[in-house]
């Protein structure tokens, strides 16, 4: 069967490094770091301390206070970045057969805060039932997908998809298949998190995830440093108008990169970890390179999943090596998470939006923080260390890894 194109048409961003897509792409390419002690709870007693926030997000600022008020942080995030993507397509929704754009969206986590508050007000009231009528609304992690087509109309397909880390970049992956298969010839899709919480630092901690870097958040997150100790915990949401080639041409669309490919994949290993010796990220890299129908030669950029912790950022690189073979010590490799830190079932929605951005501007994010070579890495790769490098990128990947062994890559190519 012959695939439908798919372009990207629309872009929308909330992050750590910036409050939408111009000033995300401004500090990637200047190297910023997201991440500062913890401001939305007192994290005193907590290993970590630290986290990459959102910066003075007012909910005023982009919708009624009285709506904000029925909606957990991850998806007060979402629909601001859908707003910034759909207005950024200028599609008219007027003109445009609404039961034709559906909305996937990503989110490994949903409303963690609003169940923590919750259950945490149900325990003081010495067992009494008393609820807020909005908590469940709240809470469920499609709700951010239902909220979105309710204010646009979308009646297209509207789930979410939840595979930890992995959640938006298979958002992504079932919206360009259902744009391929002919069902719709639009889909705003992406991914929302917010879990900066005592649940969310609490747990991961407990799991021994975290930096604890308490004393120097800013270079905690520090992909493939021999002293990387942990992730930095991060929240925001990113957005993607994808659309039909023909039909984002006929309306005569600005189309910012193709999305030709995705895979999927599964460690089938251990809940956390990651396999050793990198299977499942080879298997989603493969997949994806065999599903966009290009060769191995043709990737310039792979903006990985990278997260900083001691096992991860080994296994992939190594999987990365026999993927590549020697085709890898050509390639830019860069972990954005260096700077936002790591959003979780944003994650893969905010770096997809960082290698379309990569094509667009040629220029390729660095992977900051980087002080001391692991041994145990290759370092005649080319890991993008602590500068940007420009680059006239045409095909660039990005991975996504999540707790359960779930994997996702996705390739754009450059128009």
């Amino acid at each position: 069967m012959d695939k439908r194109r798919i372009v990207v048409t629309g872009l929308g961003a909330l992050t750590p490094i910036g409050n939408n897509v111009n000033e995300y792409w401004e500090g990637l390419k200047n190297g910023v770091s997201g991440a500062a002690p913890i401001t939305l709870f007192d994290a005193s007693l907590f290993k970590t301390q630290f986290a990459c926030e959102v910066k003075n997000f007012n909910t005023a600022d982009y919708m009624n206070p009285k709506e904000a008020r029925k909606m957990d942080r991850f998806t007060q995030f979402a629909m601001v970045v859908a707003d910034e993507a759909v207005l950024d397509s200028k599609l008219d929704l007027e003109a445009e057969n609404l039961n034709r754009i559906g909305v996937i969206w990503g989110a490994g986590i949903g409303g963690l805060k609003t169940f923590q508050d919750e259950v945490t007000e149900f325990n003081k009231g010495n067992g009494v039932p008393r609820f807020n009528p909005f908590f469940i609304p709240k809470m469920i992690a499609d709700i951010a997908p239902g909220q979105i087509s309710i204010k646009y109309g979308f009646r297209g397909p509207n789930f979410a998809t939840v595979s930890a880390c992995a959640s938006s970049s298979n958002a992504i992956i079932d919206a360009m298949n259902y744009i391929r298969l002919g069902y719709v010839d639009v889909m705003l899709t992406g991914g929302s998190e917010a879990t900066i919480a005592e649940a969310g630092i609490g747990g991961f901690n407990a799991l021994q995830a975290l930096s604890t870097r308490n004393d120097d958040p800013q270079t905690a997150s520090r992909p493939f440093d021999k002293d990387r100790d942990g992730f930095v915990s991060g929240e925001g949401a990113g957005a993607l108008v994808l659309e039909e080639y023909e039909h984002a041409k006929a309306r005569g669309a600005h189309m910012y990169a193709e999305l030709i490919g995705g895979g999927l994949s599964a460690d089938a290993y251990h809940i956390t970890a990651p396999h050793p010796d990198g299977l499942g990220a080879k298997l989603v890299m493969e997949n994806c390179i065999k599903d966009a129908g290009i060769s191995l030669q043709d990737v310039d950029v792979i903006n990985v999943h990278g997260t900083s912790t001691p096992l991860g950022d080994i296994a992939e690189v190594k999987a990365i090596q026999d993927v590549f073979g020697a085709h890898a010590y050509t390639l830019n490799i860069n972990s954005t998470k260096s700077m936002t830190g790591h959003l979780l079932g944003a994650a893969g929605a905010v770096e997809a939006i960082a290698s379309i951005l990569t094509l667009v501007h040629g220029i390729v994010p660095p992977t900051i923080n980087h002080f001391t070579d692991d041994d145990a890495l290759d370092n005649k790769l080319n890991f993008t260390f602590n500068t940007a490098q420009k680059r006239d990128a045409k095909i660039a990947l990005s991975n996504t890894f999540g707790f359960g062994g779930h994997n996702a890559c996705v390739a754009f190519r450059k128009i």
